[in-house]
This record gives structure tokens, sequence and C-alpha cells, in this order.
């Protein structure tokens, strides 16, 4: 149960708790073994590695996926105060007529739209704020921030550092997400799932398919303790056979795992072969194209219209961990430009950071230039701005080895499937680097440790 009047710990009490002894261990373990820790990993920072991971109280991880949770619930509740079908709610979202690749329009909006969510969320002035919520099977960042917390915690396993002390690995997102694409698809024992990609894509790696497969091998040989044989391809390689079966790698397969983002992927003959398998009815997907429209922002809009209607329990929680957030149209444009040191504007269906005006980081002009193009264009908000925290992190300079201290900006996105919380994805800012906590800026990803 989310209790409305929880104290949120420092961001860095975890950490400073555990005893300095094994603080200076950890940092300098980080710091000789960076390369292993990361290697493969997605990232663009050509300067800066962390030299440990975050460590938050696994009560605090608890409260905040509670929160994640109850929030997920309230947006799609939200969606269906005001629309019934998919198709119903992306008319009310303004989204164009097939840019949504593989959307049933006629597909209710039921609960089971809600088997994958991530939350972006900072932290200002020691309070969680969910800056937007990614709700769909396109994750991005899960296999990161899984493989280099494991690899920090076998680390320090082999040096003894965390010996006695209650400190631990978040539960891994990855075993979590294969416990609810078999439980949410109803798939039986050794069933052949397709784990499809867009590699026309902009994540890092994402030009050489071939290395980016084999990098994600070890995930394929995870899933077989789940009972599913996983086969990791292109989407732009599908194709059906004569019964409308998706084939992949010369096999049909009983299920898909979409990880592709259904308004970014690139149009293919094996996208195609998607959309026929799905329309004969032979290919259960995790998830539904329809999950995607939830993530839109301009649902914390109308969290915000409908909260004076809403319980108690839900006013606050709103209130409390949902910036403030209405359209950006004409009808507030003179107020945007007038209050540039308090708001943020970002496309309602964006991603990546992409579009993302900060009013307090621009010069007058290029904000008023901004949303002027912004509410022409439509599909923009304009939300609260918050100052995130900063957070005392270590980092090794890659150049010189030096270690380096620095209070950083930071954001965690916790991982719930199947409604169960996991782990979660830490988004490191580095010394020097500005307020936007994405991976296209330079930010560092990583997994979390919880302490008791």
């Amino acid at each position: 149960m989310i209790d409305p009047n929880y104290q949120w710990p420092a961001a860095d009490r975890a950490w400073t708790d555990l005893p300095e002894p094994a603080r200076r261990a950890m940092v300098a373990s980080g710091a000789a073994a960076w390369e292993q820790v990361f290697h493969g990993r997605a990232t663009y920072n050509k300067q800066w590695r962390l030299a440990r991971p975050p460590v938050l109280t696994a009560d605090a991880w608890r409260e905040l996926n509670e929160v994640c949770d109850r929030l997920a619930q309230l947006i799609l509740d939200a969606c269906r105060r005001r629309a019934g079908t998919a198709g119903e709610l992306r008319q009310l979202l303004g989204v164009p007529a097939g840019e949504t690749r593989l959307l049933d329009e006629s597909e209710p909006l039921t609960e089971a739209l809600l088997a994958a969510y991530r939350p972006d969320v900072i932290f200002s002035a020691g309070v969680p704020k969910f800056v937007e919520y990614n709700i769909d099977s396109s994750l991005g960042g899960g296999f990161d921030a899984d493989t280099v917390i494991q690899r920090y915690a076998r680390l320090y396993r082999e040096h003894g550092i965390l010996d006695d002390l209650p400190v631990r690995a978040a539960p891994s997102l990855l075993d979590q997400r294969f416990v609810a694409i078999r439980e949410e698809l109803r798939l039986p024992e050794g069933a052949r799932v397709a784990l499809l990609m867009d590699f026309d894509g902009d994540y890092p790696g994402l030009d050489d398919p071939q290395t980016f497969i084999r990098i994600l091998d070890p995930l394929a040989v995870r899933a077989r303790d789940f009972g599913i044989d996983l086969v990791i391809a292109p989407v732009s390689t599908a194709t059906v056979d004569a019964g409308n079966r998706l084939v992949v790698d010369g096999a049909p397969v009983d299920a898909l795992f979409r990880l592709f983002v259904p308004n970014r992927v690139t149009p293919t003959a094996g996208l195609d072969a998607v959309a026929v398998a799905l329309a004969a009815g032979t290919l259960p997907m995790f998830v539904s194209a329809a999950a995607w429209l939830l993530g839109n922002k301009a649902t914390f809009g109308w969290l915000w219209e409908d909260v004076d209607g809403l319980p108690a329990d839900d006013q606050t929680l709103i209130r409390r961990h949902v910036p403030y957030t209405v359209p950006l149209t004409a009808a507030v444009l003179d107020r945007a430009i007038a209050e540039q040191a308090t708001l943020v504007a970002k496309p309602a269906d964006g991603s990546a950071g992409h579009g993302v005006l900060l009013g307090p980081e621009l010069s007058a002009a290029d904000w008023a230039d901004g949303v002027r193009a912004a509410v022409d264009q439509g599909g923009a908000i304009l939300q609260e701005y918050l100052p995130t925290d900063r957070v005392s992190m270590d980092f090794v300079q890659i150049e010189t080895g030096e270690t380096v201290t620095a209070d950083v900006p930071y954001s965690l996105a916790p991982y719930l499937f199947g409604r169960h919380a996991s782990g979660g994805l830490a988004r490191v800012g580095y010394p020097g680097c500005d307020g936007i906590l994405n991976l296209a800026h330079g930010v560092l990803l990583t997994g979390i440790l919880l302490t008791d």
C-alpha cells in the first residue's frame, strides 16, 4: 500500500550508511574494472564511466514501485474515461491514422495493456517526480541495466567487499519480463518466441546487427530457464508461411516479443508480415501496439484535468508525484512565454529527449521561438519545470584513469512487468553535463544496488 506521507530518504543515504572501507573498496574496484563492467553496453559518452552504481534503500525502492503501479492504473483509467477503443484513443490524442504501426483500432482498452511499463523519475526537493511514463514492451535500457549491475555484484563478490553487508543487486528485470511474457501470452513450455528489433533505429550498436545480436546471446540463454526458446532477429527479416504464421530464422514462431517502437519502426516487408500474422490471429504479441498510446504525455494533462474528482489518496499521489501538465496550445502561449523559467515544453508522443525545451536553460528568444513552433506543429505539452536534485557519484576519466567525485543529476526508471516490480535503470549524469538525462546526451546507464 502507498503511504501518502512517506518520507523519502536522502538520495545518498544508503550509500553513506555503508561502512567507509566498503565504499572505498567499491569505488577502487569499479575504477579498475570499468572496461569489463561496461563492455558492450550502450553509450555515446567517450570521456567518462561510472566507478560504482547508485545504492538505494529497499524500502524506498518498494515504495517507489507502489507509486509506479498505481500511477499506471490511473493513466489507463483516465484514458478509459475518454475512450473505449484504441482507435478512439488515437483520435483523441491527435495521432494520425497509420502512424502507430500494428494498431488494431477496434481493440478495447483493458488491463492487458498494463503488461509492461517503465516511468522516468527524477527527484526534486527529495521527492520522486514522474516526468513521463513509458507503457509498452519496447522499453530500452533493460539489458544494459541488468548486465551492468550483475557485473558490479560479481566484482564485489570476487573481492569480498560486501561480505556480511545487507547489500544486493535489484531483482533481475529481464527475468521478470520472461515470467510476464509466459503468463500474459499463456505460452506452453518451450514456446518459440521471436524478439524482433528495428536495426534502422538510432540506438548505439544497431548499425552492426550481427554483433548486436551476438551481444544479446546471453538473453536467449537465460530465456531457456523460463521455458522460452528465444529467437533474436531484425524485424525486416520476418515472413509468413501458407498458414499466415510468422516465420523467423527459418521456422514459425509461437509468439512475438516486440522490442521496436510502433511509431518509429522502419516500414519493411518483415513488418508487413507481422501485420498479416496479427490480423490472422496466429501471433500472440507482447505487447499490443495500443499500449504505446497510453504513454503519450497528454495523459498527464488528463490526470490533472480529472484530479479533483478522484479519491483523496489518488489526488495526493498525483499532486505529489506528477508535474502539472497542460496541452501546449495557442490558448496558453502567452503564459508559456511569460513563465519561461518555470516551464518545460515537450512533444506529447516524443522520446529520447528529442524536441524537449527546458525553459530555464534557453534564451528568451529561443524559448519563444520553440514554443511558438510547437504550437504551430501541434501535439505538444507544457509541463511544470522541476529542478533535478543532484547526487554525489564517482567516475573514471577514460583517458587518464583518474577517479573523480562530482554532484550530478540522475533519474530512475523502475521496470514493472505483469504488474510486478523488478529492477531498474539509473541514468546518471557526468561532470559538466547538461540537464537532459538521456542516452543521446551522453548519460551513463547502470542498474542499482539495494540495501536493507
